[in-house]
């Protein structure tokens, strides 16, 4: 498939429903092509709802008058023995930027899980570090690092942080954990605001040059309170159509049905892997913590979205002709 600046322009912009079926079959074979017809499960566990960032569209922003809560260690193994009996052999420890999140506890912490579950991946999304810091929690034996890149383009990164955040800073951190061996995901919101079609198409931009082993994108969802909580949700057919392009663009991508879609959509999910998704991330922090964990409107934190609902999740998967694995699911770079 054609995939000049033009032609990803008439895609995001088409109305005509062919070109989009062509492109989601397009992805969909894409991704078969490398993983099969498997969707991979990992757990996410929120670790900590505490955040010395002032992002002006997240809900767990520094200014925001919230209730704020860490887990411990063991509530986190806790999380990933319960996953693990349900079959998670990845999980996906996520927090803000948390100064308590020293080197020293989470290091302690990703050891104490490698050596309890040898067999499982550990992906850590905890904002951005140094390159020392990046290397100490390598070393610990943390598999894979998300960092969204939010934005290609500088002037929009700008409009979406406070002054103190460079996206100078943010595109060297993801540098920084690809030079260190980290299988690394980056991503982006689709409709955040100043976001446009310019914008978007630099963001494919980089993605096809940086081919990053993950990617993680999902619609714009205001938080209340924020200073974007009243500006207009992010679109999900926009989206779809940003996936199914990710995965033509990069066919060995990880690419999740990210909660986003399934907040915005009650088939976000499967939808997302009929756009050439093959990832979820059901949530397995405790049931206390779920809704503390704010950062947009409405997230989903119970139903399909709690990781006890696994065999919910096999069934629907099963019911659009997809497998649910037990296993990690690591980035591939040859075909099946």
């Amino acid at each position: 498939m054609n995939l000049s600046s033009n032609n990803i322009e008439h895609l995001l912009t088409t109305s005509d429903p062919v070109a989009i079926d062509d492109l989601f079959a397009e992805a969909c074979r894409a991704r078969d092509e490398v993983y099969g017809r498997k969707v991979f499960m990992r757990g996410l566990i929120e670790v900590t709802s505490h955040c010395r960032n002032n992002c002006l569209y997240c809900g767990l922003r520094r200014d925001m008058r919230c209730a704020r809560y860490r887990l411990s260690k063991e509530q986190i193994l806790d999380c990933c023995r319960t996953g693990y009996e349900l079959g998670f052999r990845t999980f996906v420890m996520q927090g803000g930027e948390d100064a308590w999140m020293t080197d020293e506890r989470v290091c302690d912490i990703v050891r104490s899980v490698k050596q309890e579950f040898p067999d499982c991946a550990i992906t850590l999304s905890l904002g951005e570090r140094g390159r020392e810091s990046f290397a100490r929690l390598k070393e610990a034996g943390a598999d894979r690092y998300l960092l969204r890149h939010e934005t290609a383009d500088a002037a929009h990164y700008a409009l979406l942080h406070p002054a103190e955040m460079r996206f100078e800073h943010r595109m060297q951190c993801l540098q920084d954990l690809r030079d260190l061996g980290f299988q690394v995901g980056c991503g982006f919101m689709v409709g955040s605001p100043g976001q446009s079609i310019e914008t978007l198409k630099k963001d494919l931009a980089f993605i096809d040059e940086f081919r990053p082993e993950m990617v993680g994108i999902g619609p714009f969802i205001p938080a209340d309170g924020t200073p974007f909580g009243h500006e207009p949700a992010g679109s999900v057919e926009l989206t779809l159509r940003l996936l199914a392009i990710i995965r033509v663009m990069h066919p060995h991508v990880l690419l999740p049905a990210t909660s986003a879609l399934g907040t915005m959509h009650p088939q976000g999910r499967e939808r997302a892997i009929g756009a050439g998704a093959n990832v979820v991330m059901p949530n397995l922090s405790p049931r206390d913590t779920r809704a503390l964990y704010s950062i947009y409107n409405n997230k989903l934190a119970t139903g399909s979205e709690a990781a006890e609902s696994a065999a919910d999740i096999r069934a629907r998967m099963a019911a659009i002709g997809m497998e649910v694995p037990t296993e990690r699911g690591d980035y591939r770079k040859t075909v099946v």
